[in-house]
């Protein structure tokens, strides 16, 4: 570490007016402050906890972020064996079958949830609806579905870690089609599931008592054909996973029925329109004359459509969920994109959660307003007031301060639109910016100090540049406000006015710039205001306590 960086990292601790350690690209806003308004009467709602929810987190990172739930989920899930611990990777890895090791990452029955509980996390687990399980060699070790010794030479194959293991295309890049299921795999079924839900809660309980609280049903199934095609190769319909979910909830359900099912887990924007044969026909055929849309769901897209059906067999799904990712290259698998554009679209593309307005710009081409339309569609179709989760969801930049802004931005969207619950995929790695954005929220102070539980109202004119978010905390009536200024190049000046809160009083908390995060200097707010100047592509955590009491609003 330079030295140029650990001064600016003290100076952060010491001043609440920031803005003489930048570097030397970045600029001052020559206009006018930005007005922040903020009006502690207005909007007030409850924050979920759950919003801060990460999948296959740690110990130590849930108890670090207090992270309340932590979801075992994924391609993998779809095929885990909970009796000989074994999962199957799909397409993701060679369609390898894969004994699970006490010390992966990545774990999806008790091993799970005795990481979450001692991390102080509630556990979802995935509960399996292909029809297949993973199974091991005689000596327990990996199975391939595709493997070159019987199917022959194929486009790749797992030159590292299991050379006989094809990607299941050949050469010349076509599928490989009428392989034999159970090279890899084996038949399961609904009872099969449900002893495994009968053997968690003879061990924890029942969620009620502090056991297994969630279960969701299966991951992505309108992808099955294309991730686990060695099992699935034909493509969902519509008619079939409306089924299997009321099947697989009455199965948990009955062993448990303080568990909570979530459902249905599907994976973006054409999970939530098209079946999986849709799906299927669409990718190869074109999406103008799909059979399920046209003879199932009566031209409904099949999210809603599947809440009609849940709605007549009674309401087994308690939350309603999903999965999104950005689709225009914010999140990659496999390096993150960090050019300026890029920044800049991942700044402006958080606007699908939740924007009525904002029209996306990939090939999706349309008004998501995701979080809306959930709410919408579970209040026309379902129940009204059915909780909304998003139970992964990732924008990228992990290692990167515009991936903390967004993550930051995202967090405050979650909390000021009434979402339930959500899950990043996958908890961030300890100390990057991102995972600090996320502590910012829920432990900024290693004490457990964090964002509010209330909700309240926070407007700035340009969220692309500057968002904010307010809520009140409950343990001690502080009124937290988080200013993120996206700005790449340029810090930026703000003026806070407060309604209903105040006259005067104690300005604390922390800020998360240049990818440290530290403490804020006490400083003062007067005649309900105080100005600020936010760094570059940063996030503060502002927290205020009056000492003159003004006038509340609305009172």
């Amino acid at each position: 570490m330079s030295r140029r960086r650990i001064t600016c990292a003290a100076a952060l601790a010491t001043l609440l007016v920031t803005g003489s350690c930048l570097p030397a690209t970045a600029t001052s806003d020559s206009g006018d402050p930005i007005a922040i308004t903020v009006d502690v009467n207005a909007e007030r709602h409850p924050i979920s906890p759950l919003i801060y929810g990460v999948s296959f987190g740690d110990a130590a990172t849930l108890a670090d972020l207090r992270g309340p739930v932590n979801r075992a989920g994924g391609n993998s899930a779809s095929l885990y064996d909970w009796r000989s611990e074994a999962r199957n990777a799909g397409r993701d890895w060679y369609f390898e079958s894969l004994p699970i090791a006490p010390d992966d990452r990545s774990q999806y029955g008790t091993r799970f949830v005795e990481r979450s509980r001692a991390g102080g996390a509630a556990a979802m687990l995935t509960v399996p609806m292909t029809g297949w399980a993973a199974t091991l060699g005689p000596d327990g070790g990996k199975r391939a579905s595709f493997a070159l010794s019987r199917y022959g030479a194929q486009e790749t194959h797992d030159g590292n870690g299991f050379a006989d293991a094809g990607n299941g295309l050949r050469p010349d890049g076509t599928p490989i089609t009428g392989n034999d299921p159970t090279d890899a795999a084996r038949r399961t079924n609904r009872d099969e599931q449900q002893d495994w839900v009968r053997s968690l809660v003879a061990r924890w309980g029942s969620a009620a008592d502090g056991g297994v609280r969630f279960y969701a049903m299966d991951n992505e199934p309108s992808r099955w054909h294309d991730i686990h095609r060695d099992v699935r190769p034909v493509g969902l319909h519509a008619r079939e996973l409306a089924a299997m979910v009321v099947d697989y909830a009455k199965a948990v359900k009955a062993v448990d029925p303080s568990a909570r099912i979530v459902a249905p887990e599907e994976w973006g924007w054409n999970g939530y329109r098209y079946s999986g044969f849709d799906q299927q026909i669409g990718d190869a055929h074109g999406y103008d004359d799909l059979p399920d849309r046209r003879d199932q769901t009566g031209g409904m897209d099949v999210l809603p459509w599947l809440l009609t059906q849940w709605r007549a067999a009674g309401h087994p799904v308690d939350v309603v969920s999903v999965h999104y990712y950005p689709q225009g290259g914010e999140y990659r698998e496999n390096g993150d994109d960090v050019s300026p554009r890029m920044q800049r679209l991942r700044n402006r593309s958080t606007r699908s959660l939740w924007d009525p307005e904002y029209r996306d710009t990939s090939w999706i081409d349309d008004k998501i307003m995701l979080i809306p339309r959930l709410r919408e569609w579970v209040s026309r179709y379902y129940r009204a007031g059915t909780p909304l989760a998003i139970t992964e969801y990732n924008w990228g930049g992990e290692r990167h301060m515009n991936g903390a802004t967004a993550q930051a931005d995202i967090l405050g969207i979650f909390g000021r639109e009434g979402l339930y619950m959500a899950n990043r995929w996958v908890a961030p790695a300890r100390g990057t910016p991102t995972y600090l954005a996320m502590k910012l929220y829920r432990n900024y102070d290693g004490q457990g100090a964090g964002f509010g539980e209330t909700s309240v109202a926070a407007r700035s004119p340009d969220p692309d540049a500057v968002a904010t978010f307010a809520a009140v905390r409950a343990r001690d009536g502080a009124l937290t406000i988080v200013a993120i200024n996206k700005r790449l190049d340029r810090v930026t000046p703000v003026v806070l006015s407060l309604a209903g809160y105040g006259l005067a009083g104690t300005v604390e908390g922390a800020r998360l710039a240049r990818g440290t995060l530290a403490p804020l200097a006490t400083a003062r707010f007067e005649a309900g205001r105080f100005s600020a100047t936010l760094p570059m592509q940063s996030v503060t955590m502002f927290v205020l306590k009056p000492t003159t009491l003004g006038k509340k609003h609305g009172r």
